[in-house]
């Protein structure tokens, strides 16, 4: 542990008991709403904004949180609802390798990239992931990756993304 992190925890931790009580009441219904029209329960989308100061603008869904494994799949019904009714974001597919790009469906999402090979580095996964969501001009700290495997939560901390969410608790 390095020097001083105790310190900066409690002095944290202290700032945002601090903080919360004194949010208006309209702020505080403004973000239910804003939580809502995203498909999060208000405590994940209150953790995001605290942590990265950002609304969550985006979201990246691994093929394997869409069961999209191989090819001829389609995209179950429920997870297909949910992503029609998410508004205010962008919705992207990270097709992983052996799944054709092609037969991903859109709509209900707006675009699909190619995954990170196993193969990249951390330095590599960022550049594979950061490029369209600067392309599209997403800040990838105010994007949320959706997935299934552990590879996929180093997605979000190799891209420097708003975090990741188990697509079981998503969907």
């Amino acid at each position: 542990m390095e020097d001083g992190r105790a310190w900066r925890r409690h002095v944290w931790t202290r700032a945002r008991a601090d903080l919360l009580p004194k949010l208006p009441l309209e702020v505080v219904r403004v973000r239910v709403r804003r939580a809502k029209e995203l498909g999060l329960p208000y405590k994940t989308y209150a953790g995001v904004r605290a942590s990265t100061g950002r609304d969550v603008i985006g979201f990246l869904f691994s093929s394997n949180a869409l069961r999209l494994l191989r090819a001829g799949d389609v995209l179950p019904a429920s997870r297909a609802a949910k992503l029609v009714a998410l508004t205010g974001c962008d919705k992207l597919a990270v097709v992983q390798p052996g799944f054709p790009l092609g037969e991903v469906p859109i709509p209900p999402l707006d675009d699909r990239i190619a995954a990170p090979l196993f193969t990249h580095s951390w330095p590599g996964m960022r550049v594979t992931l950061a490029a369209p969501l600067r392309a599209r001009g997403l800040p990838a700290d105010g994007v949320l990756v959706i997935g299934e495997t552990a590879i996929e939560r180093d997605w979000a901390e190799a891209a420097r993304t708003a975090g990741f969410i188990q697509a079981d608790r998503f969907f």
